[in-house]
């Protein structure tokens, strides 16, 4: 028995019934969606959307990147972003430690990463106006690129939106 198979049964079943084959990869609703990893969080259900309205981009504390700038780019120039909002959630494991207490975990496992920045957020509001101020200075994003935050409230379900100004 294989660890994906629930998985693979799973999918059976969604493909009997699948109907979104005409898709085009294309963010129908102009948006990409940068938020973290935790599984608490349905992004399109969060703001009424359906497969191929957005892009979705997730990591651990929904943090910009540099990843997180290449993917824009690609989603602004190639896939129809207008509009990019960074949803950071109430919490979050990432604003609970430093990157230090993870390096220290890991070396409890034998394994040294010393050599990876996690981006753990000691200031939730704060990394969050650093991160879309990081989206709004970019080189490589067009400045009419509309760039906006809020931090998810996991117990609620609401959107506590933070003004950059």
């Amino acid at each position: 028995m294989s660890a994906f198979d629930d998985l693979l049964a799973a999918n059976e079943e969604f493909s009997a019934t699948f109907t979104d084959s005409a898709l085009t990869g294309r963010a129908a609703r102009g948006l990409a969606v940068v938020t973290c990893m935790d599984s608490r969080i349905n992004p399109l259900g969060v703001f009424g959307l359906k497969p191929g309205d957005a892009k979705i981009l997730r990591n651990a504390g929904a943090r910009v990147t540099d990843d997180v700038l290449r993917t824009l780019v690609l989603a602004v120039y190639l896939l129809g972003v207008e509009r990019v909002l960074v949803m950071p959630h109430t919490d979050c494991g990432m604003a609970k430690s430093t990157d230090d207490d993870v390096h220290k975990l890991a070396a409890q496992h034998g394994v040294d990463t010393r050599s990876l920045e996690f981006h753990t957020v000691p200031d939730q509001d704060a990394a969050l106006r650093h991160d879309l101020t990081r989206i709004r200075t970019s080189p490589f994003l067009p400045r009419e690129l509309a760039i906006g935050g809020a931090i998810y409230d996991v117990r609620t379900g609401k959107l506590g939106p933070v003004d950059l100004t």
